[in-house]
């Protein structure tokens, strides 16, 4: 598939993405939701990638939001009957198992912080600024906004961002546990490359199991959860790279890892 508002490469083992609408502060339209769907498909079939980098071009903006223009003039009742928001997020979020990052390098507000919050986890730079203001567009998060924003820092500050449409800056919301880490701006892709060959690094099988360790952590109960933690646990140590890793432990030297 030929993109036109996003970019692709692959450096090593990692995937890196970025939205190409700077002009439009990389907002999201049908055609960059489409072309991300198709990215993160190809991402995840492709053996020989382990981890992915979503980012912004340019350096106002991750994704300011949906487009509007898009939005405005479409029928209630064709959001409704073309359940309007729920392919894309199925397929970026419950299809992918590789780990992935978002670099938030400015503006993510509306479906760009809804954006990155799908990412197992988010780097951001300072100048980087989260929000979710769709109610001064008179209607309310519809990508999953007010589900992982709460989930991420708690009601209080969830329910404030929503009802009044501030935006949270990067130290607010490293602070608030929305980011992982906030660094410099102009390092940011060069400390998200490197984290996610960290990650790529990883035996692959390891790295998929952990990430659906912890996300499970948001979808069951304790007991289930841990449950769930000790069976995939005992998956792995049927694995070549579980006897792998540990041969190479004792041996003092780095593991070669077979994804199986």
């Amino acid at each position: 598939m030929a993109y036109e508002t996003i970019l692709t490469e692959t450096r090593d083992a990692v995937t890196l993405i970025t939205l190409n609408r700077p002009k439009a502060l990389n907002a999201l339209n049908s055609q960059v939701l489409e072309e991300l769907i198709d990215a993160f498909a190809t991402f995840e079939a492709d053996d020989s990638q382990r981890c992915a980098v979503l980012t912004g071009s340019g350096d106002k903006a991750f994704a300011a939001g949906a487009d509007i223009k898009e939005m405005s003039e479409k029928p209630a009742a064709d959001f409704y009957l073309q359940d309007f928001f729920a392919r894309w997020t199925s397929e970026i979020v419950k299809k992918v198992r590789k780990p992935w990052i978002a670099a938030v390098n400015g503006f993510a507000l509306g479906g760009g912080c809804e954006l990155a919050m799908m990412a197992d986890f988010i780097l951001a730079s300072e100048n980087a600024k989260f929000g979710q203001p769709e109610i001064k567009l008179g209607v309310a998060p519809g990508m999953g906004g007010s589900q992982r924003l709460t989930r991420a820092i708690g009601k209080s500050k969830s329910m404030e961002m929503c009802l009044t449409g501030r935006m949270m800056g990067a130290e607010e919301a490293e602070r608030a546990n929305l980011v992982a880490r906030v660094v410099a701006h102009d390092e940011l892709l060069d400390e998200a490359m490197k984290t996610a060959a960290t990650i790529a690094g990883m035996p692959p099988m390891a790295a998929i199991a952990n990430k659906e360790m912890v996300n499970a952590a948001f979808e069951t109960g304790l007991d289930q959860g841990i449950i769930f933690e000790r069976r995939l646990f005992q998956i792995l140590t049927a694995s070549e790279d579980k006897k792998e890793g540990m041969e190479a432990f004792i041996e003092k030297r780095e593991g070669n890892w077979k994804g199986r």
